[in-house]
């Protein structure tokens, strides 16, 4: 499976996912969510690559919604926040 990641502009990408049945989301992350979760200390395309990664864990790419804010994973998946800070965490280690 590849995930491939296009910015349209500074709050909205479009994600590929090529798989057996391939995939495209439309992604919007704005920036107060994008501070607040990462600080800046990683890139809009990082943390998308890391979601990305985190949703497919739990579905498969065809269950996920092809047009979604960023902010709403943690709606279906209360864990997000805390395994995003996991992955800080091991990331300064």
């Amino acid at each position: 499976m590849e995930i491939l990641i296009k910015k349209n502009d500074n709050n909205t990408f479009t994600v590929y996912i090529k798989s057996l049945i391939n995939s495209e989301h439309i992604i919007t992350l704005n920036d107060d969510f994008y501070f607040e979760i990462l600080k800046g200390i990683k890139s809009k395309e990082e943390l998308i690559l890391f979601s990305f990664k985190f949703l497919l864990e739990r579905e498969n790419n065809t269950s996920i919604l092809s047009n979604f804010n960023l902010e709403i994973i943690q709606n279906y998946f209360p864990e997000y926040k805390n395994e995003i800070q996991n992955w800080l965490n091991h990331e300064k280690d």
